[in-house]
């Protein structure tokens, strides 16, 4: 096998739950501007995309019919190879069967797996309880899907231990360090370091991203590159391309993050040797 401990992925984050219109006239929100904005940033180096869609008001949702419109088009862009990785998360107080059904009757090649229950910004809770973790990684292996092991904190760490010890998880893992989000742990380098160190603890051989929201978002990319992993950009995380100033498009974190890995002397991974890290399959067009 090629030696790939130089490559980093990059993963595209275009929308999230939570960035409207009005704080950013740049993210976008119908299935159409999600499917240019992925495809464009596949052209920068993106090899992930994580999807998340919004319902006809703009607002947070898992309506099935916009993720089905989003991969399809997204599919329907020539040459494109790019990895989907669907959410199902989505927002707070959803219904776990609306969370469940984009990936499970789409079968992108990775999913979400947010694996704890936390106070999301400190005014809604985040639920992820047992039943429904466990519901859900039975049916992403019945599915063919990979989870991307969502943590927001340490605990959701060891929370993975005990799912991968069960069976509900199957190694090796792909673990994505969330970090800055209110609620959760800080975006520092120090906070870095004690996850890794917690997941090469409770799971070893795993691969692992992480991503910084706010202040913290550019020390946790610099740092993520250096420590040997891969890195998630986006308008779901950051709106702001620097202190005061709006980034222009999801396109402008793809360049900067390539750029920041090729001064390491490192290289980002193409969709194909993503796969191969991540144990997907190979792409079948």
């Amino acid at each position: 096998m090629t030696d790939l401990s130089n490559k980093r992925i990059i993963t595209v984050a275009t929308t999230g739950a939570w960035p409207t219109k009005e704080n950013t006239p740049n993210v976008p929100i119908e299935p159409h501007e999600i499917a240019e904005e992925v495809y464009n940033c596949w052209k920068e180096g993106a090899a992930v995309a994580h999807i998340h869609c919004r319902n006809d008001e703009g607002k947070a949702a898992m309506v099935f019919e916009k993720f089905e419109e989003t991969v399809r088009l997204i599919r329907g862009c020539k040459d494109c190879d790019i990895i989907l990785n669907i959410t199902t998360s989505g927002g707070v107080n959803l219904r776990e069967e609306d969370r469940l059904r984009p990936f499970y009757e789409l079968k992108p090649e990775m999913c979400s797996y947010d694996c704890g229950t936390m106070n999301w910004q400190h005014n809604a809770v985040f639920e992820n309880n047992p039943q429904f973790l466990e519901k859900l990684g039975a049916m992403a292996q019945e599915a063919g899907v990979k989870p991307e092991i969502e943590v927001f904190d340490p605990g959701m760490i060891y929370n993975a231990q005990y799912y991968i010890k069960k069976g509900v998880l199957k190694p090796p893992c792909h673990f994505q360090f969330c970090m800055g989000v209110p609620g959760g742990i800080g975006a520092t380098t120090k906070n870095l370091v004690f996850m890794k160190g917690i997941m090469d603890e409770c799971a070893p051989g795993s691969t692992w991203s992480a991503f910084g929201v706010g202040k913290g978002a550019m020390e946790i990319l610099y740092a993520t590159v250096a420590m040997g992993g891969h890195i998630r950009v986006g308008m779901e995380d950051n709106v702001l391309y620097s202190k005061g100033r709006l980034a222009d498009s999801n396109m402008q974190f793809v360049a900067r993050a390539k750029r920041i890995i090729e001064e390491f002397t490192c290289e980002a991974a193409a969709p194909s040797e993503a796969r191969k890290i991540l144990g997907l399959e190979a792409w079948q067009g």
